[in-house]
């Protein structure tokens, strides 16, 4: 994946990452208000790590048309955070996911994402649906996944340890 286009909102571009954004992503998950609600633990993601899953994420959308994508503001070109799919191991099933400094939070930037993305999917794959989940604790996120439509499941934990409420939306007119 390169760091071109892909997605566009009313007031997002949502863009592929390139390597060399790495700094970003270290910044992004370094955030303490970001990082405790990624592990048990809450530890800020290493340059390791944050490599290894940029890297997962370039490579996932040249095979399959998912990956996490940088996030900006089009009136400015600010990075807000990530957002886009990955896919969930247990299961193989896409999974929305996203991330936003905790500057960019409560300004509808995650839901209008998150919106855009859900619309994307089945426009541009096969997917008949996706799922979505969030720390039990984090009621903004769960908040964002309700908002654009997504219906919730059950609770999981997940190998790490976080106590995780699951949603699912399914393609429109799939069930009819």
């Amino acid at each position: 994946m390169t760091d071109r286009l892909l997605l566009e909102t009313d007031r997002l571009a949502l863009s592929g990452w390139t390597m060399a954004q790495l700094p970003d992503l270290v910044r992004l998950h370094g955030d303490p208000a970001i990082a405790k609600y990624l592990s048990l633990d809450g530890r800020a993601w290493s340059e390791a790590k944050a490599a290894e899953a940029l890297a997962g994420w370039i490579e996932l959308f040249e095979t399959r048309k998912l990956g996490k994508l940088r996030v900006t503001r089009k009136s400015d070109g600010v990075l807000l955070g990530r957002a886009g799919f990955g896919i969930y191991p247990r299961t193989g099933e896409p999974e929305i996911g996203f991330a936003l400094f905790a500057e960019h939070h409560g300004q509808g930037y995650a839901s209008e994402a998150a919106a855009g993305l859900r619309d994307w999917i089945f426009a541009e794959t096969a997917a008949d649906h996706f799922i979505g989940f969030a720390d039990t604790r984090n009621a903004p996120s769960l908040a964002v996944l309700t908002r654009i439509g997504m219906v919730r499941t059950h609770v999981e934990t997940e190998p790490g340890g976080l106590v995780c409420q699951f949603h699912v939306y399914n393609r429109p007119g799939a069930n009819d």
